[in-house]
């Protein structure tokens, strides 16, 4: 059991560490969190790792709790490996010793602690905020969904968006002007670096490979091997390969088992799931008004930043078509269900909220005498079959409005489209 001196030692520099950490550049979902800021709801960051999840805690640190009234613990430490949950209390009486007392918990990659459930409800219950962070959604519901269900707010951290990313890269993008031919060219610039590069923030700040291929190979070993305790790797490693080789085409479960034997088809559909819960891919399913067609059919999955698709991508030559395409499904609402749809055309994206259809979206890198026929005539389609007047046809640097078949197709540059 871990001893109070060592507590002192490890909380002590985990808070000078945090306190020293550069703030970086303000994420855009601090304005839904200071929406939310005064609910006494335990308020839940998930995300993908190395996504900037303690640099958000550092901004809300600063911002709301003036780098003082505030505790702060990260199990992502190794020095706290295989904490054991009973110690809690210790860390609290250690908090209050070294910090005096405090209402609000910071805890960064909870869900390396078993049951942290019942300290957090216990200390809620008695008027404590949290704000807890995690890299696994598997690992976090199974605590969250028992004993804090309607007791905890949730925020997606993703990898930066372009308007982070050209705040970065800039200095100040706010004076940026699209209409103008210089900051239009800049723009355009940086987009095209994005589109290739990702904004993954570490990587983006320091440009090496190294970054992204760790980040990968700790997902995969890390978060899915050892804590789902698959023996397998060599082959669960082919499987994933694969699929981010392949982003944006449809598989199915059956289809999968041909290449990469796993022994059933529930295996190959669980170590889906498995890196799916690590926020490292998503997968969507073919439109369809039945719901059980929609599980049955093909699937198509999605890496979560580009960054890592020519790094890890065993595909000769990744096509901006595909990229742009990546790009626009991480730009859509998160909170939101979506689907591919595939009738006698195809259209790239289907979005529904609340089980209503709200959008249909085409992504083609250009629109050219040689697919304009066929990128048109499937979002027409799927306007149709979904009932929609209006679609979005996004291209790498093109803006026009299509009217045809009484249906408005509204064509804009996806870099456009990112910034409003």
């Amino acid at each position: 059991m871990i001893t109070k001196e060592l507590l002192k030692l490890v909380l002590t520099e985990q808070r000078l560490n945090l306190l020293e950490k550069d703030a970086g550049i303000p994420r855009q979902v601090l304005d839904e969190i200071q929406a939310k800021i005064h609910l006494p709801h335990i308020h839940v960051i998930t995300g993908i790792r190395r996504c900037g999840k303690s640099t958000l805690l550092r901004q809300i640190i600063k911002k709301y709790y003036n780098d003082e009234n505030f505790y702060y613990v990260n199990f992502e430490d190794e020095r706290l490996l295989n904490f054991d949950p009973a110690s809690f209390n210790k860390v609290y009486e250690v908090l209050i010793e070294l910090f005096g007392q405090k209402k609000t918990f910071f805890i960064d990659e909870i869900q390396h602690v078993r049951e942290f459930d019942s300290f957090v409800r216990r200390f809620y219950d008695n008027g404590f905020k949290f704000f807890i962070t995690g890299s696994n959604a598997g690992l976090l519901k199974e605590e969250i969904s028992t004993r804090l269900t309607g007791r905890h707010i949730d925020t997606l951290l993703t990898p930066f968006s372009f308007c982070e990313y050209l705040e970065l890269k800039t200095g100040d993008a706010s004076r940026l002007n699209m209409y103008t031919t210089e900051d239009r060219a800049m723009i355009l610039k940086w987009f095209s670096d994005y589109l290739v590069k990702g904004g993954m923030p570490e990587y983006s700040i320091y440009m090496d490979p190294e970054i992204l291929r760790r980040i990968y190979d700790d997902i995969i070993v890390k978060d899915v091997m050892v804590r789902k305790k698959i023996s397998n790797l060599y082959s669960l490693k082919e499987l994933y390969l694969f699929l981010v080789s392949n982003f944006g085409q449809r598989f199915s479960y059956n289809s999968l088992q041909d290449i990469v034997p796993f022994g059933s088809v529930n295996t190959i559909r669980k170590y889906i799931h498995f890196l799916e819960e690590t926020y490292l891919v998503r997968v969507i399913n073919k439109f369809d008004f039945s719901v059980r067609k929609q599980l049955a059919n093909d699937k198509k999955l999605y890496i979560c930043d580009n960054g890592f698709i020519p790094l890890i991508s065993t595909r000769a030559g990744i096509d901006r078509g595909w990229l742009l395409e990546n790009l626009v499904l991480n730009n859509l609402p998160a909170n939101h269900d979506l689907f591919y749809y595939s009738g006698k055309k195809e259209t790239d994206f289907i979005v529904m909220e609340n089980k209503k259809v709200v959008s249909a979206i085409q992504v083609t890198y250009e629109l050219s005498a040689g697919n304009r026929n066929r990128e048109l005539a499937g979002l027409i389609e799927a306007l149709t079959i979904t009932g929609l007047e209006e679609g979005l046809l996004l291209t790498n640097d093109q803006e026009e409005e299509i009217v045809t078949d009484s249906k408005t197709i509204r064509v804009k540059p996806v870099w456009k489209w990112l910034m409003e």
